[in-house]
């Protein structure tokens, strides 16, 4: 349930999502919601942030998608690379970085998905070697988002355990314009303003300072980041649910036929019933989830947020194709905008880990089943 914060909160953030619109220019509400201060309510306050949790971020990013105008980069600039720095960042990266993530002046891009191993952070072939005091970076990235509007990239690679010789993941800070670390943009049909890329690094020479937290903490904090990453999914997930299940409820009631609105019929109303019920049921597991995480229960968290992505991935993809069926061909219009959400709605069972692998953490994790892989 919302705390009168939370509920305070959504109302503001809802209130800006409906002064943007769904036709509103995205770095304009990028700018707006960072001097509200909205973007960065998870950050410590010491730098210029809300002092809160995912809790709040995931109630900023889900009115947002609500109202039509769900930022993508809010699940990665201030989540998880925020997140990360603010857990695991030296004070030098804490001072740089979060005052411009908190107020949105600065993003960054967050690149773990390799061609040959998605997210699998156990098969990730980018590597850094140190040569003096400083690392050299090769390897590449895929769909990678926002890379260009981005001021660096918090990048996962790999590094040699000198006790075990052993592969072991380091996140490294790699600003855009680094000499060696290329982009190249994805020719996607899914209509978003954020870009996906594909990086190339080769050989990027980075400052000692470029290396986040403890070389050798490895999974801890990838997995501090990668945790807000599938909350703020479920939260784009059930926004935009929302935001066409609202469409489809106006339509049902204003649109009629034989002398009688369409909602009327319990082929209509139930299943758009069901998808309402199925987005709040989400809800429910992504607070949890968020509660978890800001509470420190890292282990919990994980899984809870799993299930959240997966719940929510779900409701999103039903609650959009109902709301598309409930309107026939108006729902395939750019007048409705219902369209555009089809493609936009399977983003939530893919990214950034897909519901099959979800399914096997479950599996394994929750129900101690043996693996399959």
């Amino acid at each position: 349930m919302d705390t009168e914060d939370h509920k305070a909160l959504r109302e503001a953030v809802a209130a800006l999502g409906k002064r943007h619109g769904r036709e509103g220019d995205t770095e304009q509400l990028w700018s707006d919601a960072g001097k509200l201060g909205y973007l960065g309510v998870n950050l410590p306050e010491t730098y210029g942030g809300g002092g809160g949790g995912i809790a709040e971020l995931s109630i900023v990013l889900e009115e947002l998608g609500a109202a039509g105008c769900p930022l993508l980069m809010l699940v990665v600039s201030p989540a998880i690379c925020g997140t990360v720095i603010a857990r695991f960042g030296t004070e030098e990266q804490k001072q740089q970085w979060l005052p411009g993530l908190s107020d949105g002046t600065r993003r960054m891009a967050f690149g773990i998905t390799e061609p040959d191993a998605g997210s699998n952070s156990h098969r990730i072939t980018t590597t850094a070697r140190k040569d003096g005091t400083d690392w050299l970076l090769t390897g590449r990235k895929v769909f990678i988002s926002g890379v260009d509007i981005a001021d660096a990239t918090l990048i996962v690679g790999r590094t040699e355990d000198a006790r075990t010789g052993r592969l072991k993941p380091c996140l490294f800070i790699v600003p855009r314009d680094t000499p060696g670390f290329t982009r190249r943009p994805i020719d996607m049909e899914l209509n978003a303003a954020e870009k996906q890329f594909e990086l190339v690094l080769d050989d990027v020479r980075l400052p000692a300072g470029a290396l986040v937290g403890d070389e050798d903490a490895g999974l801890l904090q990838l997995f501090a980041g990668l945790n807000p990453e599938r909350v703020m999914t479920a939260a784009f997930a059930i926004g935009m649910g929302r935001h066409a299940l609202a469409k489809a409820i106006e339509y049902a009631r204003d649109r009629t036929v034989w002398n009688t609105p369409i909602g009327a019929h319990q082929a209509i109303a139930h299943p758009l019933a069901q998808a309402h019920i199925d987005l709040e049921l989400a809800r429910l597991m992504m607070q949890k989830a968020a509660a978890r995480y800001d509470a420190g229960d890292d282990l919990g968290a994980g899984e809870a947020a799993n299930m959240a992505k997966y719940a929510a991935g779900e409701a999103c993809v039903k609650a959009v194709d109902q709301a598309v069926h409930t309107l026939g061909g108006n729902g395939l219009t750019r007048e409705y905008g219902l369209a555009r959400l089809i493609t936009a709605a399977r983003v939530a069972r893919i990214a950034p880990v897909s519901r099959e692998m979800i399914l096997n953490y479950v599996s394994h994790q929750t129900l101690g089943l043996p693996k399959s892989y």
